[in-house]
């Protein structure tokens, strides 16, 4: 529990870190997690406003989350509800107005909102006191609403929120929706270059993509713990991963229709020219203004090459697509990466498309089943993909179809 005299530090500090956060996920994530710490709570979840529904987006909670085995993270499906005044978040969306109060189980009948207690009947989690605060910016826009749940006292008692905590919750949120109108306004702008590569190609959609960013980032985070890699590390690193795993195929909006387009198999000559959007994608950050330039160029360009070497582009000058010197086989083609030539984010990107692409519907294609899709790519383990890697992404399946849920395709 954070003194009082430590809190206005806290908050200045606070609203600093916010702010290098770029990745609306990793941000939104890590706003969650400040706020129940900044108030000793138990739980929480953001939820995101979209038109006349709030989203559920995050929940933390420590006491479920200590159930688990070390490691491990809660699965939570996915749900909206309505902007209006029957739950307590559609009541604050609506009103602009927070609650606080001390049993969510005891609210008066007089209220027009409810607590909807189907989570601690599904879970045996016991709710009592929750602070609900709205995400506002300067001009009053409701971008979402932030929930803590549980305030604990210096004794591990469940506890009211108290005034000052939620007069210290407003000054958060404050800060937290300066970062998330900034962090909404870099997703927009990958979004419309994801949707531009939609346009070119119907596979590359926001569902595709924000798929293999959650996939990509959950066999990152697993990695890192097997290789003791610092957590200051790991943070920035998610936050920088997540946006370029987005962005993977975007070098297909310089591809012709009629190859992208083509509901059949390519042949050879087709599929020469579709290899190029590996080039064309990274050419698109080669001019290196940030860390996430590097990482968008690697997954680009990185994203199909093998463990076996067999892959493609192969050791190849972005610039001009001819291959490196000393790095052609002797048919003067670039010679592939082989092992650990590829980057790290490559080979976990690597993973994660073949794996959407498998499980999911194309034009030329039905989506294989799960058992179908995780033999073809075991069989693949330490040829077509890292076997660290590999073995890091199965055993991590149940993180993985909360993902999917997650990010459901159109009409699915």
């Amino acid at each position: 529990m954070l003194a009082d005299n430590e809190k206005l530090k806290t908050l200045t500090r606070l609203g600093i870190e916010l702010n290098e956060v770029q990745d609306l996920d990793i941000l939104l994530e890590r706003v969650l997690t400040q706020a129940r710490l900044f108030a000793n709570a138990d739980a929480g979840s953001i939820y995101i406003l979209d038109c006349d529904s709030l989203h559920f987006t995050y929940t933390q909670n420590d006491t479920l989350r200590k159930q688990l085995p070390h490691g491990e993270k809660l699965i939570y499906s996915t749900f909206t509800i309505p902007v209006d005044k029957t739950s307590m978040a559609g009541y604050v969306a609506e009103t602009g107005r927070s609650l606080n109060i001390e049993d969510v189980y005891r609210i008066e009948p007089t209220r027009p909102y409810r607590f909807m207690k189907g989570y601690d009947d599904a879970t045996g989690y016991r709710t009592r006191s929750a602070l609900t605060i709205p995400l506002k910016t300067s001009s009053e826009h409701t971008l979402g609403i932030l929930q803590i749940i549980n305030a604990q006292s210096e004794e591990g008692r469940i506890v009211s929120f108290s005034d000052e905590d939620e007069i210290n919750m407003h000054h958060f949120a404050s800060l937290a929706t300066v970062a998330l109108e900034r962090a909404q306004m870099t997703r927009a702008m990958i979004l419309r270059m994801i949707r531009m590569a939609e346009m070119r190609d119907p596979k590359e959609t926001g569902a595709h993509v924000n798929r293999v960013a959650g996939f990509s980032l959950e066999v990152f985070e697993w990695w890192a713990r097997i290789h003791q890699i610092s957590s200051t590390e790991v943070d920035k690193t998610r936050d920088i991963l997540h946006m370029a795993a987005m962005l993977h195929d975007v070098g297909k909006v310089a591809i012709s229709d009629t190859i992208l387009k083509k509901p059949a198999k390519l042949n050879d000559a087709e599929y020469e020219i579709m290899k190029q959007h590996t080039i064309l994608g990274a050419r698109l950050f080669q001019d290196r203004q940030s860390d996430f330039d590097d990482a968008a160029a690697q997954v680009a360009l990185c994203h199909h090459e093998r463990w076996d070497g067999k892959g493609y582009p192969g050791h190849v000058d972005t610039a001009t697509g001819a291959p490196i010197k000393g790095r052609a086989d002797k048919d003067g083609t670039a010679r592939g990466k082989l092992k650990e030539e590829t980057p790290l984010f490559g080979r976990i990107v690597s993973i994660a498309d073949v794996y959407d692409a498998l499980s999911s519907r194309r034009s030329y294609k039905e989506a294989w089943d799960e058992d179908r899709v995780l033999t073809t790519m075991t069989e693949g383990r330490a040829s077509q993909f890292d076997p660290e890697l590999m073995d890091i992404f199965l055993s991590r399946m149940d993180v993985i179809r909360s993902i999917q849920a997650r990010y459901r395709d159109e009409g699915v």
